[in-house]
């Protein structure tokens, strides 16, 4: 059965709160009035996918028999809010630990690899959405809302994506490479790809191409 502990439901809240504002923070810094029209925006894009995140690992290791619980790291919860202030977050607010005695390196790469895969498709969705709504967005307040949630999501959970899978100690890359190299350098290929197309061609213009080549 999904369940969560007291605990373990107080650090989601804490984590999702957490990285919300420091995503936003490193949007407009200290523009107060930036910082409040934006923070909505941001709790859906990049809130959800620190959950979405969580949750997936969680839910493979339950589904293969394992107990799990997120855990906060208090620490990275810090860093993440210090390292806004310079448009750069280092989202790592916890972990989801497993308790077992022994976990083969295959199933903890299986575990790891499904926050960075639950990033990934949740920004396909995200960008998806926002292709439909863009061609009505003028229109109507709110698609123009849900356009710009979708285009601040896809870019965010982009980021979260490659981030999480880059091969450093504590960080999902390190796992799934320990467990499978080949399987890690295809999903951070494609991580990659997402968050540079993302940064280079930019979230709207992206939208444009997919409606153009779609035929929307």
């Amino acid at each position: 059965m999904f369940t969560f502990t007291r605990n373990e439901k107080r650090d989601l809240i804490i984590a999702f709160i957490v990285i919300s504002i420091a995503f936003a923070i490193s949007n407009v810094g200290l523009n107060v009035h930036g910082f409040i029209s934006i923070l909505p925006i941001v709790m859906v894009g990049a809130g959800i996918g620190c959950l979405l995140h969580e949750l997936g690992q969680k839910y493979v290791a339950m589904k293969y028999g394992y107990q799990a619980e997120f855990k906060a790291w208090p620490l990275g919860l810090v860093i993440a809010l210090a390292t806004a202030f310079i448009g750069w977050v280092f989202a790592a607010p916890g972990s989801t630990e497993v308790y077992a005695d022994n976990v083969s390196d295959e199933m903890n790469g299986k575990i790891s690899i499904a926050g960075p895969m639950a990033n990934m498709g949740l920004a396909l969705i995200f960008i998806a959405i926002a292709s439909l709504a863009y061609p009505f967005k003028d229109h109507s307040m709110t698609l123009t809302l849900i356009y710009l949630i979708c285009t601040v999501g896809f870019s965010v959970n982009s980021f979260l994506a490659t981030f999480n899978l880059l091969p450093l100690y504590s960080l999902d890359g390190t796992k799934v490479l320990k467990w499978n190299a080949k399987y890690w350098i295809i999903i951070f290929a494609v991580a990659v790809i997402m968050l540079l197309t993302s940064i280079s061609i930019g979230a709207e213009d992206m939208v444009k191409l997919i409606i153009s080549m779609s035929g929307i």
